[in-house]
């Protein structure tokens, strides 16, 4: 177990090329305009794969976490990996087991499940590169305590983005891009934690 905080990495790399394999698969998707989580709905020929994928993160997401905690016996780290098993039950596994609908009106508890618990763990992913930061000064690696730094502040920016670019006033506008603002939104949360899973292998296990 102490030594799967790798899986951070590989579960960070796939959840954001993964949709690109799904995608063509759904007729007319569009990775700047929608969600990634359009391709678990049924409109989608294969969308049993991408909601699998996701329960498969999930597990690889919580696994690492635990591991990031068994490698640095810390409060930051505590903090850290119970961020990150929050985002992996609740944007991942719920995600993945209860569908999102083809709109946003959370019509069924299905949907409200998925919606409610995607939203919660994106906001609880969102503290994880400031706390990664912190860690990253404690130990006095300070070269990628600013990378995590600037990748949080740059993460909040894109996830302000993204809420915004749900509103009616900003239809057809570059701002309406909320599949765009989600992948990077993730793209510069999952940064710092790869950081950290590079560091623990490197310092760590030396």
């Amino acid at each position: 177990m102490e030594h799967c905080h790798i899986l951070l990495i590989i579960a960070s790399i796939c959840d954001l090329l993964i949709p690109f394999a799904i995608a063509p698969f759904f007729k007319k998707y569009n990775h700047y305009k929608m969600v990634m989580s359009l391709l678990g709905n049924k409109k989608c020929k294969i969308y049993y794969i991408y909601n699998l994928w996701l329960i498969i993160a999930g597990i690889m997401f919580l696994i690492g976490s635990i591991s990031i905690y068994l490698n640095i016996h810390d409060i930051l780290s505590f903090f850290i990996s119970t961020a990150i098993c929050l985002y992996a039950i609740g944007a991942c596994i719920l995600s993945g087991i209860f569908h999102v609908g083809e709109t946003k009106n959370l019509s069924n508890i299905e949907e409200k499940i998925h919606g409610y618990g995607s939203a919660l763990g994106f906001v609880i992913l969102l503290t994880v590169p400031f706390t990664i930061c912190i860690l990253f000064f404690k130990l006095e690696n300070y070269i990628n305590a600013m990378i995590s730094l600037c990748s949080g502040i740059l993460a909040f920016i894109f996830f302000i983005l993204f809420i915004m670019a749900d509103k009616p006033r900003f239809n057809n506008t570059y701002i309406a891009n909320e599949g765009l603002w989600q992948r990077l939104n993730l793209l510069f949360m999952y940064i710092p934690i790869s950081l950290l899973s590079i560091s623990i292998f490197t310092e760590f296990h030396n």
